[in-house]
């Protein structure tokens, strides 16, 4: 789960680590009051959306407008900037062409920049171990820091047995160039993210920019906050910071039903249990020269009511011209299975080509029903032979 900056500074802020004064705005009103109460001088107006590269992104229908990060020299160019952002739609490099819309905005105190850093936290699967990253090109994506100047990136293994000690912070502040004062104000830094990490159940934390002030502090002045969904029963007063609106209506209505969707960009709808199978049936509808719609998981227990969802939603999709169904029937028989597809094919009224495989206890039963059902289902024999059958199947419709 994913909330907004100003709601990953107020969590890391109780932990200790020293963020610059700031305010949510949902209104104008509320953004002139909010600069007006950090004294009315130098303020940043900080669009609040699920995305990164906000300073850099772009206004709907102004490609040569301001971003969505603007320094503000007074109340009433914070009103100007705030009704300029507020409700319409930021574009950037990860929200896409779409954008996303702009629903409030963090009104926050000017802050005196000497250097920009850049300080990340998460699990390192290799080693399992929680791995700290930090590099001195802040404000740029780390991404591009890899791929251009790998040697720039310092990176800290923390053994989860011992957690984090006081050499682990002086390597990371010393590596970052910092001295005196600095290096222990980095360190109390980095050892309260480590605590939030770990305590709030946290997937990720990144600070990007971690700035040092004309003043010898070093503050986060960015913060994104990840959580790991399995945990959130723990943290009731995080799952109440979800933004709804900054997710994916279809991905949420799939949690509703337990179902794991993840929208793409391709035309063939997947069906599938179990993630390592749907990922390898992505890869193979790319092999045979298709793209798919769509990740879909329906789990081990694929019961008719979860397979009639998961059709609709797949449908939902404007982009979806055919339906790939690969189930391996181990928890599940591959007759209860088919049972269910028919049904739930015959109550969604399935109008594109629908290849459906299916492997495990019960196949050939599963099969025969599929080939009694009186619909235009088209079985597989194997991975390839489905894959192979759906693509032709929608280049033909096409």
């Amino acid at each position: 789960m994913n909330i907004h900056e100003y709601q990953g500074k107020q969590l890391l802020s109780k932990y200790g680590v020293a963020v610059p004064k700031g305010h949510v705005a949902f209104t104008v009103d509320d953004a002139v009051k909010a600069a007006e109460d950090l004294g009315g001088g130098i303020c940043v107006v900080k669009s609040q959306i699920h995305a990164g590269g906000r300073g850099a992104g772009r206004f709907e229908g102004k490609p040569d407008g301001k971003g969505g990060v603007r320094v503000s020299k007074s109340v009433d160019e914070v009103r100007e900037n705030t009704e300029e952002m507020l409700g319409k739609v930021l574009i950037t490099k990860q929200t896409g062409p779409a954008g996303k819309q702009v629903n409030r905005l963090y009104i926050e105190e000017g802050c005196d920049i000497a250097r920009e850093l850049y300080l990340g936290m998460l699990l390192d699967r290799d080693s399992s171990q929680l791995v700290i990253m930090a590099s001195t090109e802040g404000g740029m994506e780390i991404e591009e820091v890899a791929e251009a100047t790998p040697e720039k990136i310092i990176k800290v293994f923390i053994d989860p047995a011992t957690g984090i000690m006081p050499f682990h912070a002086r390597q990371l502040a010393f590596g970052l160039g910092l001295e005196g004062a600095q290096v222990k104000s980095c360190s109390k830094l980095i050892a309260a993210l480590y605590k939030a990490f770990n305590d709030l159940d946290c997937s990720m934390v990144e600070v990007n920019p971690l700035v040092v002030t004309g003043a010898g502090d070093v503050i986060a002045l960015d913060a994104k906050v990840n959580f790991d969904d399995n945990a959130l029963y723990r943290h009731a007063d995080v799952e109440e910071m979800r933004d709804e609106s900054e997710e994916d209506p279809a991905e949420l209505e799939a949690a509703k039903h337990e179902l794991n969707y993840i929208k793409l960009d391709g035309k063939i709808g997947c069906m599938v249990n179990g993630a390592g199978l749907a990922m390898a049936t992505m890869d193979i509808i790319k092999l045979y020269g298709s793209d798919p719609a769509n990740f879909l998981d329906v789990g081990g227990g694929a019961t008719k009511e979860r397979v009639t969802e998961a059709f609709k939603i797949i449908l939902g999709d404007p982009n979806v011209e055919g339906i790939l169904v690969n189930i391996f029937g181990g928890i599940m028989r591959c007759d209860i299975i088919a049972e269910g597809v028919v049904a739930a094919a015959k109550e969604v009224n399935i109008a594109v080509p629908l290849v459906v495989r299916l492997e495990g206890t019960n196949v050939d039963q599963g099969k025969e029903i599929l080939a009694n059902s009186g619909l235009a289902i088209t079985s597989a024999d194997n991975l390839s032979d489905a894959a192979e059958k759906i693509v032709k199947a929608v280049k033909e419709a096409s």
